[in-house]
């Protein structure tokens, strides 16, 4: 198999799944604890929270451990909400995309629903792109938090994040991006960012499932949505996942110490791939921007063929790859995103998403250049008998 399908999830690092063995049994505590099985665990947690901040150009007390992206960027909309009309119940007013993860979009329709917020879907280009002057015609006296993908995980769009906080800041809005994409390829320094949080989670840059972050930066009003302890300074409750901690701070490190050398790998790769598909499958168009995407990602739309039939077929060819967001998988409704980018529907339902990782092959991609057009041909050719 050649796993083309690195923004639905990546493999462990071997040197990160080294460093998290050791705290499943021997160092096993509780970081709560006051006895030395305790102390070990929390001095882990403990070195793995300045190793993160000191990545991000932040300060260890700005960093909130996470059970994963999702739950990062719920705690960052409705944490701002909650505290923002606490405060003043006019602020009512969230401003975003309309190409976000559902892990924004479903959390802004419910903030709406059931709570009265206001919500703002600021328009995006035919590339995914939305431009920060549109944002802030849309800012009011009554906007709380701003929340702006770092990097799309459907199209690979890189949005121009340090604009937008620049422009946040200066009207005295908070600004959250969901950077849980952008984490193994992207510059995550804070300050350059203009962020005041930010999302991630380990699994899109080769570290565990099932544990993420929200950076909160110092003096932001957020009211915690899991009460019960004290752990993460009283913002997020629960005993704390210790050897994923590791593996998260761990996978992050090698990441951004070694981000240089892959993106320019998976930018050569990716090249090869996109440049090759678009001669060999008639009609097929890259969706996204064409250079200001994401190094290893390329997505795009084929005429005569369903997103989950190609899916299937490239499977049973040797291929993993996908449609677009793993989340919404096997839905029969055409993406959220390309339709918020122009594409009919017909049209939106013939994506295909093929996502490079850094262990991808030059090998891998030139057999994925015979494989890819051939099984779609065969696709199109079998619906062309019906």
């Amino acid at each position: 198999m050649i796993y083309l399908d690195h923004s639905a999830t990546t493999p462990v690092d071997p040197r990160v799944r080294d460093a998290m063995l050791p705290y499943f049994v021997e160092s096993f505590g509780n970081p709560s604890s006051l006895h030395r099985y305790g102390q070990q665990a929390l001095a882990a947690v403990d070195a793995a929270r300045q190793t993160v901040a000191d990545l991000l150009g932040a300060h260890t007390r700005e960093i909130v451990f996470t059970g994963n992206g999702t739950e990062a960027n719920n705690l960052a909309l409705r944490g701002i909400a909650f505290a923002a009309r606490a405060r003043d119940e006019r602020r009512n007013h969230i401003i975003t995309t309309p190409i976000e993860h559902h892990a924004i979009l479903r959390t802004c329709e419910q903030l709406e629903r059931e709570f009265g917020f206001e919500i703002t879907y600021a328009p995006v280009n035919r590339h995914g792109i939305v431009n920060p002057d549109d944002i802030a015609r849309a800012i009011t006296a009554r906007t709380c938090l701003i929340s702006v993908m770092y990097a799309n995980n459907e199209i690979g769009a890189l949005e121009p994040i340090a604009e937008i906080g620049k422009l946040a800041r200066a009207r005295g809005v908070y600004f959250h991006t969901d950077a849980v994409q952008a984490g193994g390829y992207c510059e995550l320094n804070v300050n350059a960012l203009a962020v005041d949080l930010m999302s991630l989670g380990a699994h899109k840059f080769h570290g565990p499932k099932g544990v993420g972050l929200l950076y909160i930066r110092n003096g932001t009003k957020i009211l915690p949505t899991q009460t019960g302890g004290n752990q993460e300074g009283g913002r997020r409750a629960g005993t704390e996942n210790v050897p994923y901690l590791v593996g998260l701070a761990r996978a992050l490190e090698i990441a951004q110490t070694e981000r240089d050398t892959h993106n320019a790998n998976l930018r050569e790769n990716r090249a090869s791939l996109v440049e090759g598909l678009l001669e060999a499958i008639p009609g097929a168009e890259l969706t996204g921007h064409p250079t200001e995407r994401l190094p290893g990602h390329s997505s795009f739309v084929i005429p005569g063929a369903v997103g989950d039939e190609m899916v299937f077929a490239l499977d049973l060819a040797g291929i993993a790859a996908s449609t677009g967001s793993a989340c919404t998988a096997g839905s029969p409704e055409p993406s959220h995103v390309l339709a918020a980018l122009g594409y009919a529907p017909e049209l939106a339902r013939g994506a295909l998403r093929l996502t490079l990782g850094r262990e991808n092959t030059k090998a891998e991609t030139s057999q994925a250049l015979r494989l890819i057009p051939a099984t779609i041909q065969k696709i199109r050719e079998s619906k062309s008998e019906i």
